[in-house]
């Protein structure tokens, strides 16, 4: 594979893996040291891509491995979980700090969930995968995809419901 067909094939989901990587691991330095390694491995690996029919679900699967092992290793003592993407202009100061306070609940609900949970709402709600590319990454069926989904989705919501009846009688 050329280097320019490589680039073509592989460029499209590069800010999906730096954003899966970015929701797994610490930093934005961390989040791009991941994805230089896994295109680097892409590239090692060019003339194999052709194997795979869906080269972005291989991505994906790769960046997922590569992170979980990064969060398992030695290295990982500093790493915490943080993702912040949400940016809004022309709105008011109130209304900016109100949604600001809203969608740092909503990451730490996500941050709190299990890894499993955690993933497949990054790759659902977030990058907005289809429920069988999701299950291809992530070697399960579509159906676990959708209960898992389910589960996480009906957990924050609870904990949303919940923090903001605190107080109320």
């Amino acid at each position: 594979m050329k280097q320019s067909e490589f680039l073509k094939t592989v460029m499209p989901f590069k800010d999906k893996v730096f954003r899966v990587a970015k929701r797994l691991l610490v930093s934005t330095e961390e989040a791009e040291d991941a994805t230089q390694e896994l295109f680097f491995k892409l590239w090692k690996n060019r003339s194999k891509l052709k194997d795979y029919k869906n080269i972005e679900a291989f991505a994906m699967t790769m960046t997922k491995n590569y992170c979980f092992d990064r969060l398992k290793s030695k290295q990982a003592n500093n790493l915490k979980l943080i993702h912040s993407n949400y940016k809004e202009k022309n709105t008011s100061l109130d209304r900016r700090m109100e949604l600001n306070d809203s969608v740092s609940i909503v990451h730490q609900l996500i941050e709190n969930l299990p890894e499993q949970q955690k993933l497949i709402i990054q790759l659902r709600d977030i990058e907005q995968y289809e429920f069988v590319e999701i299950a291809e990454m992530l070697n399960l069926q579509p159906t676990a995809i959708r209960v898992t989904l389910s589960r996480a989705r009906k957990t924050i919501r609870e904990q949303l419901i919940k923090q903001h009846n605190y107080g109320i009688s």
